[in-house]
């Protein structure tokens, strides 16, 4: 499988108090689940900076990825970047 790392920015618009934004992480991660059954969610994370989360995630088809990504930004009414990510020891092994 690959892995891919989805970093995401939450519009302030999204909700407009921390128990909104609990109930819209739920409705994000349900559909994503739904719809998404090739996508396994790895990790996630809250950050500071100019990103809110970061999400790891793996795949066989980049496509799962694209979706869950659309998803995040209509439903999650985020804004997204997402990689493809390579384990350390792999790429050092592929020099």
């Amino acid at each position: 499988m690959a892995t891919y790392v989805i970093l995401s920015r939450v519009s302030p618009e999204a909700f407009t108090d921390p128990a909104g934004f609990r109930q819209l992480a739920r409705a994000v991660s349900t559909t994503i689940k739904e719809e998404c059954p090739g996508v396994t969610w790895k990790a996630s994370y809250s950050t500071l900076g100019r990103f809110d989360v970061v999400d790891i995630v793996e795949a066989e088809d980049h496509r799962q990825v694209e979706k869950a990504a659309v998803i995040i930004r209509s439903i999650g009414h985020s804004i997204t970047e997402t990689m493809p990510a390579t384990a350390w020891d792999e790429f050092l092994d592929g020099l």
